[in-house]
């Protein structure tokens, strides 16, 4: 068992610093691949000889790829996913050397704080897709996703403290999807989440067989597209401005959308087609009736 622990541990501090290894030239291919159909986008992960670290370019290359025609109706749903058998392992390390100043590393860290924050302020639902490992910044990456499915031999974790960088970032978002010990646990020790403890705490919203993991998250990405893409950016959006205030004030805000959102050419149109049992028409706009 101890034998067992110790490559377990070896594999965590592997993916979460393999960035920092030496002589590996970064690949030529890009970082992120984004593809789309039937109201879709997929963002890849797309640097696996890397761990598919957030690395400045990496952070740029999916920020890009998350904001490129956002507002377009044919965009329903983001799902960002990873190539090889780690989803991502957090910062790269390469850029957190000595060697760069204090400027380069500010501008690191806040670009990854704005690529987690625009995740939330995006007008629909971003799902992460994981088959595999997720660390650091990497696990903050789910953690700030609307929703997760997981295959079952996923793990994750916050071993910054194990090489004496704290994810002090990381657990901003760890610390708004689980309950505080079991986040604070994550990081006092580094030690990992199986797929099935994250989701017994809320980490992670469903865990599959890795052969179902496409077809789970597809199933779930359909059904969303199904509904007004303007109603979901308005759920959304009330959602996290309702959530981080006291009761009262929650649902005064929350009082104020619904009546607001019967004023919306597809909040009519969802109650008549509901009414006149047929399937609704959706303008996917924010038009009023």
């Amino acid at each position: 068992m101890a034998a067992r622990l110790g490559r377990l541990r070896g594999r965590l501090t592997a993916a979460f610093s393999s960035a920092a290894g030496a002589g590996q030239a970064p690949p030529a291919e890009a970082l992120t691949e984004r593809r789309q159909a039937g109201g879709v986008r997929t963002i890849v992960l797309n640097n696996p000889r890397r761990r598919n670290a957030l690395s400045l370019p990496m952070l740029q290359s999916l920020r890009r790829d998350l904001l490129h025609d956002v507002k377009s109706r044919e965009l329903r749903v983001i799902v960002i996913a990873a190539e090889g058998p780690v989803f991502c392992s957090g910062h790269d390390l390469k850029e957190l050397s000595s060697e760069d100043d204090v400027k380069h590393h500010s501008q690191v860290f806040e670009l990854c704080a704005e690529v987690m924050t625009l995740i939330q302020k995006l007008p629909v639902p971003v799902i992460a897709k994981v088959n595999g490992l997720a660390t650091a910044a990497g696990c903050q990456l789910v953690a700030s996703c609307d929703i997760a499915v997981a295959s079952e031999k996923s793990q994750f974790a916050t071993p910054g403290v194990n090489i004496g960088l704290f994810c002090s970032t990381p657990a901003v978002a760890l610390g708004r999807s689980l309950p505080r010990k079991v986040a604070l646990e994550m990081l006092f020790t580094g030690e990992p989440l199986s797929a099935q403890e994250a989701l017994m705490h809320g980490l992670v919203s469903k865990v599959v067989p890795e052969d179902k993991l496409e077809e789970e998250t597809m199933k779930i990405s359909q059904k969303i597209c199904e509904s007004s893409k303007s109603i979901l950016a308005l759920g959304k959006a009330t959602f996290y401005r309702q959530i981080t205030q006291d009761l009262d004030t929650a649902y005064k805000i929350t009082t104020k959308v619904m009546v607001d959102n019967l004023t919306l050419r597809d909040g009519q149109e969802g109650i008549e087609a509901f009414v006149q049992k047929r399937k609704p028409v959706w303008s996917h706009s924010q038009e009023k009736k």
